[in-house]
């Protein structure tokens, strides 16, 4: 199967269904669309389920294509389901041109994907340090590059992205993790001036400990204590933080940090 298919007729009877379903579903007239990169679980699925409530219209994008499906039908009718490797350049044209035959032009872009390989400098494999850049920056640039095209020929749009607050104060046994938030920073402030003039706002939100799958393998009882509020966070309390952005009108070039008071030790 195509990396952004939406099954494909040649998928079988079931995947006709789903995919008559989705072009059939009633368009929300005046809901916003957003596209939601690495939207299938987590702090993106958490952003997913608020906006659905607010009457948007959803692309629910990752790399594995049932798990993305299986959110967009939880969220009701009218939403979308795509497979994306983020960082092959024609996958992300791809999606977008597919996205917008079945949901019309893009309001709002949230970039929720990325991978973690931790491991000191010294042992990590380059082709490790190459899958999180391309995933976690490149990756995040080619969908901004894509939305932009689109944000402007209808005058508007917001963009956020998901960065980490250890991409703000660094950590042992992160570093290329670290590197690769810290570069979404200093991309999304620079193309929040470039594209400002156009009425496109892009910020970052920038969570600490948060219950997802890539925290799961984390010792919660000793790290938490080191959160001033004393607990990890939860994917909803960050994906209200990213909602808020998305809105706020004049909002632009930064980064909201969501980690529990972390960035408050030294």
């Amino acid at each position: 199967m195509s990396a952004v298919s939406i099954l494909s007729p040649t998928a079988g009877p079931a995947a006709c269904r789903e995919r008559e379903w989705r072009r059939g579903a009633p368009r929300r007239a005046m809901g916003k669309v957003c596209a939601i990169f690495g939207g299938s679980r987590g702090i993106g699925k958490a952003v997913a389920e608020l906006l659905a409530q607010k009457g948007c219209r959803l692309a629910i994008i990752a790399r594995n294509l049932e798990v993305a499906q299986t959110t967009a039908h939880n969220l009701g009718e009218g939403h979308l389901a795509l497979s994306c490797d983020v960082s092959r350049e024609q996958d992300v044209q791809n999606t977008f041109e597919e996205m917008q035959r079945n949901l019309g032009p893009i309001n709002y872009l949230v970039n929720a994907a990325g991978i973690s390989r931790d491991g000191l400098l010294l042992r990590t494999k380059t082709e490790d340090m190459i899958s999180q850049i391309h995933t976690n920056l490149l990756g995040t640039m080619l969908t901004c590059k894509a939305a932009v095209k689109s944000m402007i020929q209808q005058q508007g749009g917001a963009i956020v992205n998901i960065g980490s607050i250890v991409g703000i104060k660094g950590n042992s046994g992160q570093s290329v993790y670290s590197a690769s938030k810290a570069g979404l920073v200093g991309f999304s402030r620079s193309l929040a001036k470039e594209v400002a003039r156009k009425k496109i706002r892009v910020n970052v939100v920038a969570p600490g400990f948060v219950h997802t799958e890539m925290t799961a393998h984390l010792e919660e009882d000793q790290l938490k204590k080191a959160v001033p509020l004393g607990r990890f966070g939860e994917p909803r309390e960050v994906a209200q933080a990213v909602v808020f952005l998305l809105e706020s009108p004049y909002v632009t070039g930064s980064v909201l940090i969501v980690d529990g008071g972390l960035q408050l030790l030294t």
